[in-house]
């Protein structure tokens, strides 16, 4: 029973949990936060859905996803995202096949937990080995008893063994596996020309205002200006009092030895280690290198090591202990040893010299006085933020508050692309889209210690500018469009002309040959709708596309089939087999667990299930 059990994979949902909660420590959440007697959210027939499960699941979910994003994700944005509702979904799943593995009699016996239990690592001791006294403490830690746990695993190989028997028969029907491989194989050859303006025959006209008043008129996106939102600001920063700041000798001198190891660095070498059991193991290791019969690398693979496995990096002399003078006594890479280290006789590879480095207080004054007197400023702008908050507070306009305490007073229009002055800082362009014409202004900071506030003086929405202030831009793009028109039609008269059995190579323009051009393949400089009109042709055929001011003519030559004993072919086939089989697996797993929740029954607890979002908040 070992083996397809540890075989079947998907469906392995709650280990998967467990594991991560154990490894990487996610799934504390919920393990002890929840009281009471409330110990389920619902249940599928006779089985219940655990409250704990659920909660655990969810913190997992939301902390892969903010994961992902590289930033926190609150439980409000991810209801927004539904992951709430797929978590749910999927316990209910697993109740429903617990419910159901029960009810037909399914389980597995101790020596299958047992092996489940000694393969997760989490349990393991220093040696390596299963450690009863981790086990206990980690399974305590997440608040669960080795009986809950070891009935999760029990539970969960059942559920494997019912799914995979469901689904165990699964399979992509060979017909549409060789139909989509083939069709995905297919390549083409075929010539393309590339019409340009010079290959026009007549130079095109100067517009009159009738042509540019209707392009202006059929194409106002191009020409509409965005929502302005007027804003008025205070803005106090570092940099504004950084040169007022008195600084005297002895602080830079202070803050030199508090960064010393900054400016003064000691000779350094690049070493990697070796460490061995006994002296003698290693002596004769060594022996070995300086005979040339093994590389330092070679004596590390045979001890299961890598060099990176074995790498310190950048050592002073001291780092070394005893071994530091004779490695530092090298004055070129080489191997020595046998020497003593922290984990006994070892082989010491130095790979690099570093020398020494000092920068002298006067050669570093300037930079410490430069961030000396930005981070007095920062304090200085911190000490000077409750009293400007104070004056808003008491109904203070911006400019008299500005007049007050020397702020800097400022105006900007802020369309979504403005990113000048203050509205380089993220922070003052997020205040400036968010706020409206009733809000009061409000002391916020900046990332560089600065404060701002700000009032929205009005909107003036979108509106198409008038032509006199587009119209060289009008014109340009009326060129752009007349120009693309008229090769247009030129490029339908050759592809006319082509299909009528002229070739496009002898048409007097400039054309490139592809062959067995495949269907994902690009094109530089043309827009992917020309390879995409190229498949769709029959031979002989021709197709126009319209690129940026240019136009392309494709004149299709052969079309070649799928090579069903290439190797292509095979490897599209064998990745199409699987993904078409799992994409049926999941929606057979689905429907199926579907059918056994509808047949079982579902009951939930809205009550318990808004706990558990509760303490998610």
């Amino acid at each position: 029973m070992s083996n397809p059990l540890r075989s079947k994979k998907r469906g392995s949902m709650i280990i998967w949990i467990l594991v991560g909660m154990l490894v990487l420590g996610l799934g504390g959440f919920g393990a002890r936060n929840f009281g009471g007697s409330v110990r389920a959210i619902g249940s599928v027939g006779d089985t219940d859905i655990d409250l704990r499960d659920y909660a655990r699941t969810l913190n997992r979910e939301i902390s892969a996803f903010s994961a992902q994003l590289g930033q926190p994700v609150s439980f409000a944005q991810a209801q927004s995202l539904g992951i709430d509702r797929s978590v749910l979904a999927r316990v209910i799943s697993s109740a429903a096949l617990d419910n159901e593995a029960d009810r037909i009699g399914i389980s597995v016996g101790d020596e299958e937990v047992r092996r489940r239990v000694l393969a997760f690592d989490a349990f393991a001791g220093l040696d390596g080995s299963f450690d009863r006294d981790a086990y206990a403490l980690t399974l305590r830690q997440e608040g669960l008893s080795e009986a809950e746990f070891e009935g999760k695993l029990r539970d969960e190989a059942a559920r494997t063994l019912l799914q995979g028997a469901a689904l165990g028969g699964t399979a992509a029907p060979d017909a549409l596996v060789d139909r989509v491989a083939a069709w995905l194989t297919e390549t083409r050859s075929f010539t393309v020309a590339e019409l340009i303006a010079s290959d026009l025959a007549e130079t095109l006209p100067e517009p009159d205002e009738a042509a540019l008043m209707a392009y202006y008129e059929a194409h106002p996106d191009d020409f509409t200006r965005p929502e302005i939102r007027r804003i008025s600001y205070i803005w106090l920063s570092p940099d504004m009092l950084a040169d007022d700041v008195q600084l005297d000798d002895e602080a830079l001198s202070a803050a030199y030895q508090e960064r010393i190891d900054d400016y003064v660095t000691p000779e350094r070498r690049l070493v990697e280690r070796l460490v061995y059991p006994d002296e003698a193991t290693a002596a004769s290791a060594k022996a070995r290198y300086d005979a040339g019969e093994a590389t330092f690398e070679a004596l590390a693979a045979e001890r299961g090591l890598a060099l990176a496995d074995i790498d310190m990096g950048e050592v002073t002399e001291a780092d070394l202990g005893g071994a530091g003078e004779a490695v530092f006594a090298l004055d070129a890479p080489g191997v020595v040893g046998p020497l003593p280290s922290d984990l006994g006789p070892a082989l010491y590879a130095m790979n690099g010299i570093l020398e020494a480095r000092e920068i002298a207080f006067e050669d570093a004054r300037a930079d410490l006085a430069t961030e000396a007197a930005l981070d007095r400023a920062r304090r200085l702008v911190a000490d000077q933020s409750d009293g400007i908050e104070d004056l808003l507070a008491g109904g203070a306009t911006l400019e008299e508050v500005a007049e007050d305490t020397g702020m800097e007073f400022g105006q900007i229009e802020m369309a979504p692309d403005t990113d000048e002055g203050i509205a380089a800082y993220t922070g003052f362009r997020d205040a400036a889209r968010e706020v409206t014409e009733t809000d009061f202004p409000t002391l916020a900071g900046l990332d560089d210690g600065g404060v701002f506030a700000l009032r929205l003086d009005g909107i003036d929405p979108p509106a198409l500018r008038p032509l006199a202030e587009v119209r060289d831009a009008v014109i340009e793009g009326w060129t752009k469009a007349e120009t693309t028109a008229r090769l247009a039609a030129m490029g339908e008269e050759i592809a006319a002309r082509v299909e009528a059995g002229e070739d496009l190579a002898a048409s007097g323009f400039v054309t490139t040959r592809y062959d067995e051009f495949a269907r994902d393949g690009h094109i530089d400089g043309a827009p992917p709708a020309l390879a995409e009109r190229v498949f769709k042709l029959d031979e002989g055929g021709a197709a126009v596309v319209e690129g940026d001011g240019v136009v392309f003519v494709a004149a299709l030559g052969d079309i070649h089939k799928a090579e069903r004993d290439g190797a292509e072919f095979k490897a599209t086939r064998a990745a199409l087999a699987t993904q078409i089989g799992q994409s049926l697996a999941q929606d057979m797993f689905q429907l199926y667990t579907q059918a056994l929740s509808a047949e079982a029954g579902i009951r939930l607890d809205q009550s318990a299930v808004n706990a558990v979002h509760a303490q998610m908040n």
